[in-house]
């Protein structure tokens, strides 16, 4: 939720700073998102280097990890904001050593929490279950979202 909050701050900041904020407009609301992966007590973000990626990757081989993704909605005329989180829960088969080092090769890793992708063609038949919504673990839950905007304009009202 912090870094979900932080984003819309920084964004906000940014277009008060450039001039785009106006108070007669009508709603706009900005919507910012983060996910963190957990796995065997620690929290994962995008990993810092292939190393990393690999340890994170091995973590999950034969066990599970669980998927934060947080929301925040914030209304640019009114200043109201509300953010949740939603929680899933991804379950592996043993991954291949092999199938590991390739995931990891191609780069892809670096760029995501927990340094891998549920649809990844190579992981996803590694994939054994996934408890929640695949939205939250693709980082923005689509029903926490449309529900947060609902909640949003009418505590605008």
């Amino acid at each position: 939720m912090a870094l979900a909050e932080a984003k819309a701050n920084a964004i906000i900041e940014r277009l008060r700073i450039e001039g785009h904020v106006e108070e007669d407009a009508q709603a706009t609301l900005l919507i910012t998102a983060d996910t963190v992966v957990v796995s065997n007590g620690m929290v994962r973000e995008k990993p810092n280097s292939k190393e990393e990626a690999r340890e994170f990757i091995k973590g999950y081989s034969g066990g599970h990890a669980a998927v934060i993704g947080s929301v925040v909605v914030s209304n640019l005329t009114t200043g109201i904001r509300k953010g949740a989180w939603e929680k899933a829960e991804v379950y592996f088969h043993e991954i291949p050593d092999e199938i590991i080092d390739s995931v990891i090769d191609e780069g892809s890793t670096l760029h995501v929490a927990g340094g891998l992708t549920l649809e990844h063609p190579l992981t996803s038949p590694f994939v054994e279950a996934v408890v929640g919504s695949t939205d939250t673990v693709w980082g923005l839950s689509k029903a926490l979202t449309e529900k947060l905007i609902k909640d949003n304009l009418v505590a605008a009202k």
